[in-house]
């Protein structure tokens, strides 16, 4: 059994990787750590922790644990990662991995010379949709690869408000790598390496020029729309928004669409009901292709949310592969070095817009 300490408890910590790791027979979280201790112990005490922390230095150093999860502000990865590599624990860090690349690259370094076992956890590449799109796409449903287009559409950043994860120094960006990140994963995932981009950011709300604390600080973007080249020859447009209206229950859409020399497939999915991929191969209509049961594994399909909760708390999946990883090896989909590589992504995103110029990726180093 792996003793697992988890910092932060923000909701996040509460709905994805607490009941992720409830019933795991190869791991328990046995200490949480955050910085109101009131909450840390109720949270501890809903879930069942044994251990109870305000300090993360002090849970690392604790020797209860093998492993931490962070699920912290993304201006604490760098450091409380290097300090759990340091104490030889593997690590579960939230995306994206570090404020900038040079950050990113070092953690993914230092963690590859200490033989631990590390994740950057992004989450929509777990999604039945997606994991279908790309089975599909591997076994040549649509011919040689030409464009996609992925859309991520959220209202979080609608208001004129102060948010951290509109704050550079915090942030390290803002939407496009907030949930940016998630779709540039997804391209990389599906179409492969990502060699070049031009992005344009977005500054629609005009928000508090000082922080809580009466400072001043640099206000990150709220939309983003990138343009890719990959190394294949193909070429990709992501467009991602925290401004747009979108009624469903998690306030949020996803629509991707992929195009070939062979045909063309589409996934919507609405985070209420709908799940779905369509497609059609040269010469045919476009039809909806149900996603197989082996997909499913066993998850409900009622609703998004209930395909959400059973993939990630009953398969082996994101934390739950993490885990498998430390107990028994095998692969993690999504190690620290790909978190930097999306972390590179989106530092050529951000010179892009800065200088008004297409970035090689290979710039960013």
């Amino acid at each position: 059994m792996i003793p697992v300490g988890i910092i932060g408890t923000s909701w996040w910590a509460d709905a994805m990787y607490l009941p992720a790791l409830k019933e795991h027979p190869q791991g328990k979280v046995v200490a949480i750590c955050g910085r109101n201790e009131a909450n840390a112990r109720t949270m501890a005490e809903r879930w069942g922790i044994p251990h109870v922390f305000t300090d993360a230095n002090a849970l690392m150093e604790s020797g209860l644990v093998e492993a931490v999860i962070l699920s912290t502000p993304n201006d604490t990865h760098y450091p409380m990662t290097m300090k759990a590599i340091a104490n030889g624990l593997h690590v579960l860090c939230e995306k994206p991995l570090g404020l900038n690349y040079a950050q990113a690259n070092e953690m993914a370094n230092a963690a590859q010379s200490a033989g631990i076992r590390h994740m950057v956890p992004f989450t929509y590449q777990h999604m039945p949709g997606v994991r279908y799109a790309k089975a599909l796409i591997e076994q040549g449903f649509i011919g040689q690869p030409r464009h996609l287009n992925l859309r991520y559409y959220t209202g979080y950043g609608r208001e004129p408000v102060y948010l951290w994860r509109f704050d550079v120094s915090k942030g390290g960006s803002g939407a496009v790598g907030d949930i940016g990140s998630h779709m540039l994963a997804i391209a990389h995932m599906i179409f492969g390496e990502i060699t070049g981009l031009y992005c344009n950011l977005g500054y629609t709300v005009q928000r508090p020029s000082l922080d809580p604390d009466g400072q001043p600080y640099e206000v990150g973007d709220d939309t983003a729309i990138l343009t890719l080249n990959f190394a294949s020859g193909a070429q990709g447009v992501i467009h991602v928004t925290t401004q747009a209206y979108e009624p469903t229950p998690f306030g949020q859409t996803h629509h991707m669409e992929f195009h070939g020399s062979g045909g063309t497939l589409y996934h919507f999915n609405d985070w209420d009901t709908i799940q779905r991929v369509t497609g059609a191969q040269i010469g045919e209509p476009m039809r909806e292709l149900p996603i197989p049961e082996d997909i499913w594994n066993g998850a409900r399909h009622d609703t998004v949310h209930n395909t959400y909760r059973d993939v990630f708390r009953t398969q082996n999946m994101m934390t739950r592969q993490w885990v498998n990883a430390i107990a028994e090896g095998g692969a993690i989909r999504s190690d620290f070095h790909f978190g930097a590589t999306i972390q590179q992504l989106i530092d050529a995103a951000v010179l892009s817009h800065r200088e008004k110029r297409w970035v090689e990726v290979s710039e960013i180093n």
